[in-house]
């Protein structure tokens, strides 16, 4: 565990927080980070932060300022290939992995810091979108937390029906004959936040959060990543293929799902808290892809509900 980068001036979390770095088993370096609820406040676990495909600590800078307010400390991660950690590709804004499997290794990173930071318990689960198949993933492997919450998680990926087969047929295809870190049909290798226009995109109806989100990556563009390779795309398809295949585990959950989603799949989720004995689907209403990053409104009823379940698991 080495000191790492957390850039305070784009965050907008608390100010106490630190980044780390930390190496893989497979020797990849990985970028975590930590706030700790200020001064005396009442302890009542921590969060695990599993943020999405092309995100970084910084962006839940608000979110680490909620939780902590509410007695938790929060731990989140830039994934391989994102954020500051090591990126699989010469081209850094090339959204690249050689499995998702891969991703289990830097969740036993995290685990790893969380001893070495003796971080309170009980601990608990966020995963958003991409977060949401890793995190999944690691409740199976046997992640140690009281509960989970997912925000909108990739169980399955948006994209047209009829569009399918092509989508499996050619990410297949691509992937097994070597071709597989040219970049994923219908992306750009830009980051999406710098080239669409606030009106109609597909994260958030909040313009002010859509700000924050363009302007960390103005003062920071090494933070920046773009679409996904093909590999990624196919490894993905298959993941969360396997993850529906699965009977839900038996952590208590409770899981958000934006009305207006356009980014992950909805039918998967709904399948899956459909059998998910103790989880609850929480559809809501006008939000788009970042729940976490919506409306005032919208957000502060996330924080509060999810704290709330998380106290009731403690």
């Amino acid at each position: 565990m080495q000191d790492a980068p957390l850039f305070d001036d784009i965050a907008q979390g608390p100010k106490n927080g630190r980044a780390y770095w930390y190496d893989a088993p497979d020797g990849v370096r990985l970028r975590i980070g930590h706030w700790p609820v200020p001064g005396r406040g009442k302890l009542r676990g921590t969060v695990l932060l599993f943020p999405g495909r092309t995100e970084y600590i910084e962006k839940y800078g608000p979110a680490a300022m909620a939780f902590t307010a509410r007695g938790y400390h929060v731990i989140a991660i830039d994934w391989r290939g994102q954020g500051l950690a090591d990126r699989a590709h010469s081209d850094p804004l090339l959204g690249h992995v050689g499995d998702f499997a891969e991703f289990q290794m830097d969740v036993q990173c995290l685990r790893t810091a969380i001893n070495d930071l003796d971080l309170p318990t009980p601990l608990h689960l966020i995963g958003h979108s991409m977060g949401g198949a890793i995190g999944l993933r690691a409740l199976h492997n046997g992640l140690p937390v009281n509960s989970a919450v997912f925000s909108a998680p990739m169980w399955g990926i948006g994209i047209a029906t009829w569009m399918r087969p092509v989508a499996w047929s050619l990410a297949w295809l691509n992937h097994s004959i070597g071709r597989g870190t040219i970049l994923s049909p219908a992306t750009k290798r830009e980051s999406y936040t710098l080239i669409a226009p606030f009106e109609d995109n597909q994260l958030t109806k909040d313009r002010d959060m859509w700000d924050f989100m363009v302007g960390q990556l103005d003062a920071h563009p090494e933070l920046a990543l773009g679409g996904p390779s093909i590999t990624w795309l196919y490894t993905a398809l298959v993941e969360c293929k396997r993850l529906q295949a699965l009977p839900a585990p038996k952590h208590p959950a409770l899981t958000f799902l934006g009305e207006d989603e356009r980014i992950v799949a909805k039918a998967p989720v709904r399948a899956l808290m459909g059998r998910w004995q103790d989880g609850r689907l929480i559809d809501v209403p006008k939000a788009e892809h970042e729940i976490m990053m919506e409306i005032p409104a919208t957000r502060d009823d996330f924080f509060q509900r999810t704290t709330d379940f998380f106290d009731s698991h403690a």
